[in-house]
């Protein structure tokens, strides 16, 4: 079980998960910004949650999503549109009376925006970490959990950062528009290759 190869199997995909865990951190760190800390606790528990299960899911089936053409590009068409949700939600004023609260939406929106991104996201990480795992099945479990924990606190301290520097947001927008960028390139090249 523990042998020289799958230790340097766990090396490679927890440098695989530091690396990529960013993203996704981000994404949940923008959703959540707006909410209450309650709410926040909440909506981050969840999107972890449901990480988990899309991950799970998503390792289980690994190989046979490399031979699904066109699926990176649909990902990354995906987490465009959650880019622009979060656009519009960055150019609208943060000011609020002191007597308002979020809307009861609010929570809801966060949740099905940080599930969407996930799911889209999620995939080149399986695959990276599926990829460094090799047939070690513990590896790929350990990673996977790793990445979950990993997103969780850094969505909670990026979501702080969020609520205080606002820039920082626009930079986040950025990084996760790269990464939609770059999916629907990987995509739209396996898509072409197979015309």
């Amino acid at each position: 079980m523990f042998t020289l190869a799958s230790l340097t199997a766990l090396l490679k995909v927890i440098v695989i998960d530091i690396t990529l865990a960013g993203d996704n951190a981000i994404v949940v760190g923008l959703a959540v910004r707006r909410l209450a800390e309650k709410q926040r606790r909440i909506a981050v528990m969840v999107g972890v949650a449901a990480a988990a299960l899309i991950r799970l899911l998503l390792a289980l089936v690994a190989t046979q999503l490399l031979g699904i053409i066109g699926l990176r590009l649909a990902g990354g068409l995906l987490l465009l549109w959650v880019c622009w949700k979060m656009y519009r939600e960055l150019r609208t004023p943060d000011e609020m009376d002191e007597g308002d609260a979020p809307a009861p939406s609010s929570l809801k929106a966060a949740i099905v925006r940080i599930i969407i991104a996930d799911l889209s996201m999620s995939l080149d990480n399986v695959l990276a970490v599926a990829g460094a795992a090799a047939e070690h099945v513990w590896v790929l479990v350990s990673g996977l959990a790793v990445s979950i924990l990993l997103m969780a606190f850094a969505a909670t301290m990026i979501a702080k950062l969020l609520e205080r520097f606002r820039w920082i947001a626009w930079i986040g927008l950025l990084v996760v528009f790269g990464v939609a960028l770059e999916l629907i390139f990987k995509g739209g090249t396996e898509v072409f290759e197979q015309i």
